[in-house]
């Protein structure tokens, strides 16, 4: 039989936006739990059998149960089909928090980082045109953990589904910006959603900062415009249901 809930909270996305930033702060509070590796990839494990799922080796990243909120980060849940369908069936009590960046800027650091790492050859221009072709050749269809530069940014799909799965009162949309600029007032934001008090806030501090290396291309006005225009349906949707827009 499989062992009850024990993670009462995911930060389920999105890459690049700062999750990184806020695992790294929450870490500094005692009366909140964290797995012991920030991205547990448990929920979008397309290797396991989701039919009869055991989630021991899940339950192993943390510790024992003892009463605080626990969580994990990994942000490619938002994104991933099926992952937070999982999550649901795991515990419906979840509370997710997604911590969302303008997807333009999200869009240029991921490449950045799969470039930074040798996943990615081809340049900036391409890939967010001529190279989401890729993603049709990837399994699951449509998707794919490296090349998915523009698909992460839409951010209006993702919440969605999140809302479609989960009441509102569960889900917290922060964005990248205030965790930056005004820490203190984030965390007590998640502080609360998390159930707990307010706290004295962690020192700020810039997190997992990119890699600087000699890049083959540069965010030009002209990539700008197009990923405004691909965003621009998808950022109406969102401003609609949380009252955010990167537009």
């Amino acid at each position: 039989m499989a062992e009850p809930p024990r993670v009462s909270f995911l930060i389920a996305g999105v890459q690049k936006g700062g999750t990184t930033a806020l695992f790294d702060y929450l870490g500094d509070y005692p009366d909140v739990a964290l797995s012991t590796v920030k991205e547990v990839h448990f929920f979008d494990d397309e290797a396991r059998d989701w039919s009869s799922t055991d989630y021991a080796d899940y339950h192993a990243n943390f510790g024992a149960p003892d009463g605080r909120p626990t969580g994990e980060a990994t942000p490619i849940y938002s994104y991933w089909p099926g992952a937070l369908e999982r999550a649901k069936a795991y515990n419906s009590a979840l509370k997710l928090i997604l911590v969302l960046r303008d997807p333009v800027q999200r869009a240029w650091s991921h490449w950045r980082m799969e470039f930074a790492r040798g996943a990615e050859t081809e340049p900036f221009a391409w890939c967010i045109r001529q190279g989401r072709q890729r993603l049709f050749a990837s399994e699951p269809w449509g998707h794919h953990r490296e090349f998915s530069y523009v698909e992460r940014g839409f951010y209006g799909e993702q919440l969605e589904r999140v809302f479609g799965l989960f009441p509102r009162g569960q889900v917290l949309v922060l964005t990248s910006d205030a965790l930056r600029g005004e820490p203190a007032t984030a965390l007590d934001t998640v502080r609360g959603f998390l159930g707990l008090p307010p706290a004295p806030p962690p020192v700020a501090r810039e997190v997992h900062v990119g890699r600087e290396m000699d890049y083959p291309s540069e965010l030009t006005p002209q990539d700008t415009a197009w990923l405004r225009e691909v965003y621009a349906t998808d950022d109406l949707r969102l401003k609609t249901m949380t009252g955010l827009s990167f537009g």
